[in-house]
């Protein structure tokens, strides 16, 4: 029996998807798997005719959550589940992780319509709850001639476009080491891997610009104790009701140790390509939820 699995991509990557999936599509089809990269708001596409479908790219999704939100709530046997990803689209879960005691990044959270105070020193972030590949993402700094006003501007355009804002530390440890992502299959750590800075001082990037994500230098890493830990204990908060098909935990470090910048189970990018085994892990997970 071959079985049919649906890889929900957005319009702009059609008809393949994200090249980084390739290697999962070789090992699915060794396992007698066909996956068929579909686009989530295509109305034409008969979810239920698939066994399974896998969120992958759907990028897009930001510029039309409630769109989104609709569709999770509408297709059966979604891998991660519905209940997971709708939570995870907005990154307002930080909050309950911090009160888990996961540490995460200082955040303060700001919706339309409220008062917008910004930090009087240092430099910092303001960024959109609900985005992805860095887009509406800004940095100032306090002390910076012009950037108070420049960041006044950014988080009136982005409350202009309904966002809620998050306004962070900028945590200059990012600068050196760098971001690092532990990614779990199955709820077992596989691989990770280390990402350059994304925003440069005075960098600021529309919040629905042309670009679905910001170009990212990646290298393999191999994460400390310290990093493991903070990942996984993160991880338990999220996913409380058993183990995830994937998900990717993103940390920064700080003064006392890494903390969590964002934690990705809706449509991360896994960097199958990184480890030449991982795919294979996600495949045989897959398989196994196929029955």
């Amino acid at each position: 029996m071959t079985h049919r699995i649906a890889i929900a991509t957005c319009d702009a990557l059609l008809p393949d998807g994200d090249r980084g999936d390739g290697p999962l599509f070789d090992h699915l089809h060794v396992q007698g798997v066909q996956p068929t990269v579909v686009s989530w708001s295509d109305p034409a596409v008969e979810w239920d005719s698939f066994d399974l479908t896998l969120i992958r790219s759907t990028w897009d999704y930001s510029a039309r959550r409630a769109d989104f939100l609709a569709w999770l709530a509408s297709v059966p046997r979604l891998h991660n589940p519905a209940e997971v990803v709708a939570a995870n689209t907005d990154k307002v879960y930080l909050r309950a992780l911090a009160a888990a005691g996961v540490p995460v990044v200082p955040t303060v959270f700001v919706e339309p319509g409220e008062e917008v105070l910004l930090p009087e020193a240092g430099e910092f972030v303001i960024k959109p709850s609900v985005g992805a590949g860095s887009r509406g993402a800004g940095r100032f700094a306090a002390d910076q001639a012009g950037d108070l006003d420049r960041a006044a501007k950014h988080a009136e355009q982005l409350h202009g476009a309904g966002r809620t804002l998050m306004i962070q530390p900028y945590l200059a440890g990012v600068d050196t080491a760098g971001e690092t992502a532990l990614i779990f299959l199955d709820g077992e750590f596989s691989h990770s891997i280390r990402k350059g800075r994304m925003l440069g001082q005075g960098d600021s990037f529309e919040v629905d610009g042309p670009s679905l994500f910001i170009e990212e230098n990646i290298s393999p890493c191999r994460p400390s104790a310290a990093e493991l830990d903070t990942a996984g204990r993160a991880l338990d908060q999220l996913a409380p009701d058993g183990p995830l098909l994937y998900a990717r935990i993103d940390l920064i470090p700080s003064d006392d140790g890494p903390v969590v910048i964002e934690a990705e189970l809706t449509e991360p990018s896994l960097f199958l390509d990184v480890e030449p085994a991982a795919a294979q892990r996600l495949a045989t997970a897959i398989l196994a939820r196929l029955g």
